[in-house]
């Protein structure tokens, strides 16, 4: 076995070969051959990646291992760690886009010798798009011979796959991959918000060409930023500072006509950049932090609205956010929101309105980004300057009511919002919308000058900036009160009996309609009789037999709508997406007839999928099992898969959830007729059980809007 040989783990193993870890398990007891731990523990051994790849191809369990999924198994057991291998891996991504021509020689030697030479390499390559390597506060360091002899079979792997997908899009891989895996490690700015940011910095009359990010992370927001000439970032963890550096390296020109410049600091305590006047910022700043600089900072000329307070971190990153930006220029944060009203920062935001630097406070959907629990908020920005007039009004969005998937339909009643679940084009519309109209207004020659406020003027059926429940231009001095309230659900007048008496009625129609429908399909009267002692199988017997096939979901690249957890909970359409990023891969894609399990809960749900839904790629954390038509019906087999008993015997505990082993499910031995005159039964069933999940539905809708037209005096009592 090579000295630099990468490990795996049984589950590492079970994912080569798409197994369960029991099987690996079983592969160690039954076969004398199977390869013997290198290292680990004894309760978590480990083994030599190629010893594995080897015995899976002799046993015929296995034809020939992906490229991308050895590289990922190689990087992800790196004696390193996976962070620097995937450093490592950038490096090397970034010399094979740049130089291809180099790559050949380098690697036509042995692994010792090419780790010296691609380190010399590496220098030459980094040094021209990071500034050369004893600049202070690069990010990325050109790695040694020592530090890359371990990696050199991971590389080799790398070249292989950038081959068949291109460098940018091998690193956009590995990445997501490691983001996947350890999520909790990172707080991550999902690419519809990321790219929400970026469009309203960049709507302005001056384009956004110049952008920083004092707060980079993963460099998600300079990663959605469109056509830049210069990139600037800031991030306190080495690690991730390195990955944002090669991120966006492989992302922008090789001619590096973007000037990029990625720097590893305290931000706050050190600026890197620190007579910058950007065209732009964005930044999605750690929130609720205590040691920020408070004490040592009290005299730092950032602090132009106020010294901000212990607790007020954030309003610390709004004032450094301003301050590197030029006269008119924009910047995007995304804040907590109790930023909004907090009684400590009430002068700063005070200051901010006065001055017309804050231009609008935009409340995002719950799950937008982590913490996913609650309704983040946007703070939209312009610095401001001799020829700019304060603007007299603040505009506020209020987008924090859950926006579903318009696919989901009426019928849905898995839990509302999440981030599986927002629909991002729809919250993106609603926020350009408002902000276009807001800014065009805005930067009229009237600005500031007694012109006449917005609420005094139509567009759209309603006075311009305002859409009821949605969004308002509000004059600063309705804002300007002891509190300096800027939450944006205080100051917007709700929707009107949710969307008038007229939809209320139409609602009410609808539900009888509903309730009719109920009624009919209530099951009959049951015919009582003993227990059956039916001979019974598992689904695992009935796959080894080629009576069903089983598929997991979560992975794939494509254009394809995703059938995710919730959507088979609450039986609805497919609402999820895939990532257009990576090397390609082909989901798992339902067909009619399929039956779909959710893995994690513990609980008794089963989906046959129809003509509606068939060609949707299958999510994470589901399972499927596609009957053969001539034994199986797919009904009879989701009917018994929802049994209580069956569903308890089959689940499994982990440390945080109860996991189910769709292979331990129990079906009865019976003829196919038989099979599907029980499936008839169990398919009126899920009728009558989605008729009750609409009825419910529509019913919350209309006592929620009797409510809310009592209230407002738009429905009259009687």
């Amino acid at each position: 076995m090579p000295e630099n040989s990468t490990e795996v783990t049984a589950a590492g193993i079970a994912r080569l070969a798409g197994v369960g870890r029991a099987a690996v398990s079983n592969w160690r007891r039954r076969h004398a051959d199977f390869p013997k731990p290198v290292g680990g523990t004894e309760t978590s051994p480990s083994f030599a990646l190629p010893e594995v790849e080897q015995w899976l191809r002799d046993q015929g369990k296995l034809a020939e291992v992906p490229v991308r999924e050895r590289v990922w198994q190689q990087l992800a057991g790196h004696p390193a760690g996976a962070v620097p291998a995937l450093v490592h891996a950038g490096c090397a991504l970034l010399l094979l886009r740049n130089s291809p021509t180099v790559w050949p020689e380098i690697t036509a030697v042995s692994d010792e010798r090419m780790a010296g030479v691609l380190s010399l390499a590496l220098n030459d390559v980094l040094a021209a798009r990071f500034g050369p390597a004893a600049e202070a506060g690069r990010a990325v360091h050109t790695p040694s011979r020592a530090e890359l002899f371990p990696s050199i079979p991971l590389l080799r792997g790398i070249a292989e796959l950038a081959a068949e997908a291109g460098a940018p899009q091998t690193f956009e891989f590995l990445l997501g991959r490691q983001l996947d895996a350890n999520p909790r490690q990172y707080t991550l700015t999902p690419p519809g918000l990321a790219e929400l940011m970026a469009a309203l910095v960049e709507t302005g009359k001056q384009p956004a060409r110049t952008v920083l990010d004092p707060a980079a992370g993963t460099g998600a927001l300079l990663r959605a930023v469109g056509r830049p000439t210069a990139l600037y970032a800031q991030e306190a963890d080495p690690d991730l500072a390195a990955l944002t550096a090669l991120r966006l390296a492989l992302l922008t020109d090789p001619d590096n006509s973007c000037t990029l410049a990625v720097r590893t600091g305290d931000t706050l305590r050190a600026d890197a950049f620190p007579r910058l006047a950007a065209d732009a910022v964005l930044c999605h700043p750690p929130f609720n932090e205590r040691n920020w600089g408070h004490d040592e900072l009290a005299y730092d000329p950032r602090w132009e609205y106020g010294f901000p307070a212990r607790t007020e971190s954030e309003l610390a990153w709004v004032q450094h956010a301003l301050a590197h930006l030029r006269e008119g220029g924009a910047a995007v944060l995304l804040m907590p929101p109790a930023a909004a009203s907090r009684r400590s920062g009430r002068r700063i935001r005070a200051d901010l309105l006065r001055r017309g630097a804050l231009r609008a406070v935009i409340a995002l959907p719950a799950g937008a980004a982590p913490p996913y629990g609650i309704p983040l908020h946007l703070w939209v920005l312009r610095k401001p300057g001799s020829g700019l007039h304060p603007s007299p009004e603040l505009l506020l969005v209020d987008t924090a009511e859950p926006a579903e998937s318009p696919s989901a339909g009426p019928a849905s009643a898995a839990p509302s919002g999440g981030r599986d679940r927002l629909d991002w084009q729809a919250v993106r519309s609603a926020v350009l919308d408002a902000w276009q109209s807001f800014e065009g207004e805005g930067e009229d020659e009237g600005a500031g000058r007694g012109r006449p406020g917005r609420a005094d003027r139509t567009g759209h059926g309603h006075p311009l900036g305002v859409r009821p429940g949605v969004s308002r231009a509000v004059p600063v001095i309705e804002l300007l009160d002891d509190d300096v309230d800027l939450a944006p659900a205080r100051h917007l007048p709700p929707p009107a009996a949710a969307g008038g008496p007229a939809e209320l009625i139409r609602v009410r129609e609808r539900l009888s309609e509903t309730l009719g429908l109920t009624g009919t399909l209530t099951p009959p009267a049951v015919t009582l009789s003993d227990p059956a002692h039916w001979p019974l199988t598992t689904v695992g017997e009935l796959a080894r037999a080629g009576a069903l096939q089983l598929r997991t979901g979560g992975s794939g690249t494509g254009p394809v709508p995703v059938l995710t957890e919730h959507d088979v909970l609450g039986s609805t359409a497919p609402s999820g997406s895939l990532p257009v990023d990576g090397p390609p891969e082909e989901p798992v894609l339902v067909e009619p007839g399929d039956v779909v399990v959710p893995v994690l809960g513990g609980g008794s749900v089963a989906r046959v999928i129809d003509d509606a839904t068939a060609g949707a790629a299958l999510g994470r954390n589901l399972q499927l099992l596609r009957p053969d038509p001539a034994a199986l019906d797919p009904w009879f087999l989701a009917g018994f898969l929802r049994g209580t008993a069956n569903n308890r015997q089959a689940s499994s505990y982990a440390s945080t959830a109860t996991r189910l082993d769709a292979r331990r499910l129990q079906l009865p031995r019976l003829p196919l007729a038989e099979q599907q005159r029980y499936g008839e039964r169990f398919r009126a069933l899920a009728e009558f059980e989605d008729a009750l999940r609409l009825a419910g539905r529509l019913g919350g809708q209309l006592v929620q809007g009797m409510y809310d037209g009592l209230t407002d005096g738009t429905v009259a009592p009687k």
